[in-house]
């Protein structure tokens, strides 16, 4: 019953409605009289055989034109344009902004079926946005309630290391308890502060800055790491080069990338930062010899506690490059990533410049 009410409801406010064919029928039934009429005149007049040849298919040419100009409009005007709004509302909530919100083409009372299907995706979209943000007030509710229990646990495992007398394997599962413990605690601080990010909690505070020296320290905070797995660090960057943003977020950028770069370097592997100046922009790359990616895994590395080493034998939370990405966002730059599975990975960085005049000489660091 309700069925047939809404087929019935349909034909009564199509995207083409009757007036319309009667407008085409009408306007050819004239056309027609108009021709007949021509034809009729031209024979009485006596003109020239060409002439009411030629006369007619011009005359027809026309009508065709525009019939086929009104058509194109009415097509463009009743779907077209309130498909390419839908189709960019739909790309925008692929993307994770669940705030758009598309307007029907008519009022309730002559609403058609493309208008309801406009409302039933403004009605999808309003849910999925309360989806979203009770899943980012879980986290962050969650996050915060894990964080007294940790601190117990690890200054609790603490006690019991500076207490002695234990034997070795309990010396053992106490260590481990710590790392456990300092992995969670870790993962916590990732997603409470991804989550700031995403509800802009966090507002960037930007301010020019030597966004060199900032490569500098954060690469030197993995050199006892690189040292312990027998890694060639190589560095090639400009004396300075001056981007404005916020240094702190920036500098977990530089820490997730080169973290991630030494992480995934087998022993005796190259890590390579580079830095240029080119067009106006900062470039800042990150390049590892280690164990690269699959087209599959790129697809997917900026997804939220996504791993691409499903046997987790790696640390990791998998919330790093989703971090990166939103930081990146944020700061009006861009990232992107080549790699190639068994060679390596490149991950680029690109920040607009502070400052358009960039030095051209380079300090290697090995």
């Amino acid at each position: 019953m309700k069925q047939d009410g809404f087929r019935q409801q349909q034909k009564q406010h199509s995207l083409f409605p009757p007036i319309l064919f009667f407008t085409y029928l009408g306007t050819l039934l004239l056309m027609s009289a108009l021709h007949t009429g021509m034809i009729v005149g031209m024979n009485k007049a006596g003109w020239n055989d060409k002439v009411q040849i030629l006369l007619p298919i011009l005359y027809w040419t026309l009508v065709a034109v525009m019939l086929t100009l009104f058509t194109r409009r009415q097509i463009q005007k009743t779907y077209e344009e309130p498909m390419l709004r839908l189709a960019d509302a739909t790309r925008k909530v692929a993307e994770g902004d669940f705030s758009v919100y598309v307007p029907p083409v008519h009022t309730a009372n002559k609403a058609d079926y493309l208008d309801r299907m406009i409302l039933d995706f403004d009605k999808m979209v309003e849910e999925l946005g309360s989806i979203e943000t009770l899943k980012t007030d879980f986290f962050s509710d969650v996050s915060h309630e894990f964080k007294s229990p940790l601190a117990v646990i690890s200054s609790n495992a603490e006690l019991l290391q500076k207490s002695g007398g234990l034997s070795t394997e309990q010396a053992e599962a106490v260590e481990n308890i710590q790392f456990a413990t300092r992995r969670l605690a870790n993962l916590i601080q990732n997603m409470l502060k991804l989550n700031k990010l995403e509800k802009q909690t966090i507002r960037p505070a930007p301010e020019t800055f030597d966004v060199c020296a900032q490569l500098c320290e954060c690469a030197v905070q993995f050199e006892e790491v690189w040292e312990r797995k027998n890694l060639e660090f190589e560095a090639d960057l400009e004396d300075s080069a001056a981007v404005y943003a916020d240094p702190g977020l920036l500098e977990v950028v530089w820490t997730n990338l080169l973290s991630n770069a030494v992480k995934f370097t087998t022993e005796g592997g190259t890590v390579t930062l580079r830095q240029r100046t080119e067009d106006g922009r900062v470039l800042v790359s990150v390049e590892d010899t280690g164990c690269g990616m699959t087209p599959e895994t790129i697809r997917h590395i900026y997804d939220k506690f996504y791993q691409g080493d499903s046997s987790h034998a790696t640390q990791g939370n998998g919330l790093g490059l989703a971090l990166v990405k939103r930081i990146l966002e944020l700061s009006d730059g861009s990232i992107t990533v080549e790699s190639e599975l068994g060679k390596g990975s490149v991950f680029t960085v690109a920040l607009p410049c502070a400052l358009q005049n960039a030095p051209e000489e380079h300090t290697w660091i090995r």
